[in-house]
């Protein structure tokens, strides 16, 4: 792809964002939100809303990158913790341990870890801890699609999960659902310490399609009807499997875009995405955070 297409293809892609000027959205830079125990220090970048007359608590977005478990940073994902800030939400821009160093579910761990700290800072913030989705693509989605689908009793919801790691929303697009569909790539073997003959189980467990129990959070999913990397049918199964559970479910396809495209493009999928999601909550309230989700 030539240089000049890339620029337009960039300047495309913020445009789409629709966000306000960086002066009235206040950016709280390289936060620490991993314990001080922790193998990795991790931090956040924190996107305040504009400064309103409300006063009340505010819904707020864990935003996780993509780069297949094991390369890029949350700055890939500025763009899109602007937009949600400018439509009223506080945007929590993470980063996380990559595999192979840090194998599965190591990325999981740390997004728990970063819902705690939310979670002690919604006071500060002005964050209604009832109403914190989860945002991401690609291997991003992958992670907060899997912190979406977990609940008490799961295996993956100790020992850093709970009733704090409960998401009551998830927005995510180009994201891997089942992992049996990969044939054995290095990402997924390098994240997942295997093939799918050596650990099943892991395949199993790190899937959020073969997660899914009869509880969990409405979804947004967005996807480029051209993507290969991530073939479009991981969107279909899943949305369809949410759907047959009665799950509040829609899937937003990006006609004539692949899995790069699909990223660079987002803007208008995610501000679909918002308001699917605030129409899924009714009203702008919470919908029940079930505590007893299970597989």
């Amino acid at each position: 792809m030539s240089r000049p297409l890339l620029a337009a293809l960039a300047s495309l892609a913020l445009s789409a964002c629709s966000v306000l000027p960086a002066t009235e959205i206040q950016r709280l830079e390289d936060l620490r939100y991993s314990p001080d125990d922790w193998a990795q220090v991790l931090y956040a970048d924190v996107y305040l809303p504009p400064p309103g007359q409300d006063t009340g608590a505010r819904p707020a977005a864990l935003v996780v990158h993509g780069g297949g478990w094991q390369r890029r940073d949350r700055s890939d994902m500025e763009a899109t913790a602007r937009q949600l800030a400018a439509a009223g939400l506080v945007a929590i821009n993470i980063d996380y341990r990559f595999a192979p160093e840090h194998p599965f579910p190591a990325q999981l761990h740390d997004l728990q870890q970063a819902m705690a700290w939310i979670h002690r800072q919604a006071a500060s913030w002005r964050i209604d801890t009832r109403r914190i989705i989860g945002v991401g693509y690609s291997s991003g989605g992958h992670l907060v699609s899997l912190l979406g689908v977990i609940g008490e009793g799961h295996p993956l919801d100790r020992p850093y999960g709970g009733e704090h790691a409960r998401l009551a929303g998830v927005l995510t697009g180009g994201t891997p659902t089942d992992l049996f569909k990969f044939a054995d790539g290095r990402l997924v073997v390098e994240f997942l310490g295997g093939t799918r003959a050596e650990v099943p189980q892991r395949y199993r467990l790190a899937s959020p399609y073969h997660q899914l129990g009869d509880s969990a959070p409405p979804f947004f999913l967005f996807h480029g009807s051209l993507d290969t990397l991530v073939p479009r049918d991981h969107a279909a199964d899943f949305h369809a499997a949410l759907r047959a559970r009665g799950i509040p479910s829609r899937l937003h396809y990006q006609p004539l875009r692949g899995h790069f495209l699909g990223f660079l493009t987002r803007g208008p999928a995610i501000a679909a995405g918002i308001d699917f999601l605030s129409d899924a909550w009714g009203n702008g309230e919470a919908p029940p955070v079930d505590a007893a989700r299970s597989r």
